[in-house]
């Protein structure tokens, strides 16, 4: 018998660039996740602070009502990173391996939009774990301005030379509007038979 994954979303964890990028598409996007989330009555949990699409996405869900967590990494709980910040609650942890464990279980399911290099990272673990059967919560990508459509060209790539196999390259959601993610997030789910983990 194989896990199914399919529930009600009560938290989700973004991860997202702490710059603004080079398009004002990013931010705006980023305010639509945002008004979306509050509107589902999601609890948001992110890494902390007030910088670039993380900041907006935060701030906009507290000026919505919604309910924000964030959980920043010790050595970058300084003033420049909090103040201004929007959290109903922050956590400190000590160090970046406690930070995404602790994203990673309070959530029930993923998004990543643009971000840099610690977001390809976060998105690379969690899939990678969801591959493994670590979790079988569901992982979307905001797909703003086709910004992921490298990434994912990497995954057809890995499938077509033997790397990746279908089922798994089929984990991963990706939508260009914040409601059609959400709504794939809350109703798919997937088997992932175990030979293939």
């Amino acid at each position: 018998m194989y896990n199914l994954y399919m529930k009600q979303l009560k938290s989700i964890a973004v991860f997202c660039g702490s710059s603004f990028g080079a398009r004002a598409e990013y931010s705006s996007l980023a305010e639509d996740l945002g008004k979306e989330i509050a509107r589902r009555e999601i609890v948001l949990i992110y890494g902390g602070g007030n910088r670039g699409l993380m900041g907006t996405i935060a701030r906009t869900i507290r000026l919505n009502g919604g309910t924000v967590i964030g959980i920043l990494p010790r050595a970058m709980d300084v003033p420049e990173v909090r103040n201004g910040s929007a959290e109903n609650e922050i956590i400190i942890a000590e160090d970046m391996h406690e930070r995404k464990k602790l994203m990673y279980g309070k959530s029930d399911a993923f998004i990543a939009m643009p971000g840099g290099i610690g977001t390809i990272e976060e998105l690379s673990e969690i899939y990678t774990w969801r591959q493994l059967g670590y979790h079988e919560k569901n992982i979307g990508l905001l797909n703003v301005e086709g910004y992921w459509d490298p990434f994912l060209d990497m995954l057809d790539k890995g499938v077509k030379e033997g790397f990746i196999s279908p089922e798994v390259r089929n984990l991963l959601i990706a939508e260009e509007t914040p409601s059609e993610l959400i709504d794939r997030l809350q109703e798919e789910s997937f088997v992932i038979p175990p030979k293939i983990k």
